[in-house]
């Protein structure tokens, strides 16, 4: 179970048990309900099982096979807390500091249960968090200045060290009202003619305008920007269009204007989200307990903070095999 169905998705469907419904199970734990019905979603689709029944006047009611994945789930967890307390009563393990450096663009969806749920669950240790663009992250572990970097596998050198933990296929992100909102798929050709609004970041526009180069086309970069929301807005307001990887779960623009993903048509190298490292230092035990916590927390399965990967199925397992340059 632990390889496709997360320790937070297990904790977000032991909440919701106890606790009789899910606004209730939101309101104890200070999680969306949307998150905590995802994840419940996911657990059902991934075990083919139904783990609740719905009472007009009592809420949520435990099948019987949902009160036996209640009792491994809470099982599970609870060997897993070991571990963290294992790991927190070793020798000054689990205290100093963390700096852990994030690529802006994830910061929002990946900081909040992954970064600072760590700082949570170990009160002795100070986290650090500093956000940057590829190239600011990867001159932070060169200066020794960050342990470890939450971030994509574009241009590493030869000293740093990824781990993959989740693959980002690209795809295209339209206005509600543009001409290919309507379509199942679309080709670069297609796309090549009509305005695009570029996400100017240090090697992630690179990767974007080597996808046109692969396809024999060439962009019409209408405006660009270094923010993701600023982007996306320009999108929702019928500028252009634009590429990305990462899937926020909303659907509107800042300012509440709505927006349509299109899969891209063929197969498309994605960005692999992982642990980046620099592989001349000797990572600390805490620095291990940290990544170990990310291998929990990130998968193709689940992201905090962003919406399921199944937009791109069948071809994610074509995507994959592309991973590699």
């Amino acid at each position: 179970m632990l390889n496709r169905v997360s320790l937070r998705q297990m904790e977000y469907f032991v909440a919701t048990a106890k606790h009789g419904s899910i606004a209730a199970a939101s309101a104890h734990i200070h999680i969306s309900s949307p998150s905590i019905s995802a994840a419940i979603a996911h657990i059902e689709i991934e075990l083919n099982v139904q783990l609740f029944v719905r009472h007009p006047s009592k809420g949520l009611g435990l099948t019987a096979i949902g009160t036996l994945v209640l009792r491994q789930c809470e099982d599970v967890l609870e060997r897993s807390s070991r571990l963290y307390e294992i790991a927190s009563d070793s020798s000054n393990i689990m205290q100093g500091s963390l700096r852990v450096g994030s690529f802006q663009s994830l910061t929002a969806m990946i900081a909040p249960e992954v970064i600072f749920g760590f700082s949570r669950a170990f009160e002795k240790v100070e986290v650090q968090m500093v956000e940057g663009d590829q190239v600011v992250l990867m001159n932070k572990l060169h200066a020794l200045e960050i342990d470890l970097a939450i971030t994509y596998d574009l241009h590493l050198d030869d000293d740093i060290e990824f781990e993959s933990l989740a693959t980002l296929p690209p795809y295209v992100l339209v206005s509600e009202l543009h001409p290919l909102a309507e379509q199942k798929a679309v080709t670069f050709e297609e796309l090549a003619p009509q305005p695009f609004v570029l996400l100017d970041l240090p090697t992630s526009r690179e990767y974007f305008t080597s996808l046109f180069a692969k396809a024999g086309v060439t962009p019409n970069i209408v405006a660009r920007s270094k923010s993701e929301e600023v982007v996306r807005s320009m999108v929702a307001n019928g500028i252009g269009y634009a590429l990305f990887n990462v899937r926020p779960k909303s659907n509107q623009s800042l300012d509440g204007k709505r927006m349509v993903r299109v899969r891209l048509a063929g197969t498309h190298r994605p960005m692999l989200l992982g642990l980046a490292t620099y592989k001349p230092v000797k990572q600390s035990r805490l620095t291990s307990v940290f990544m170990a916590r990310c291998r929990s927390y990130i998968s193709d399965q689940y992201i905090p903070g962003m919406s399921a990967a199944s937009f791109y199925d069948p071809h994610i397992a074509a995507m994959q095999a592309q991973a590699l340059p």
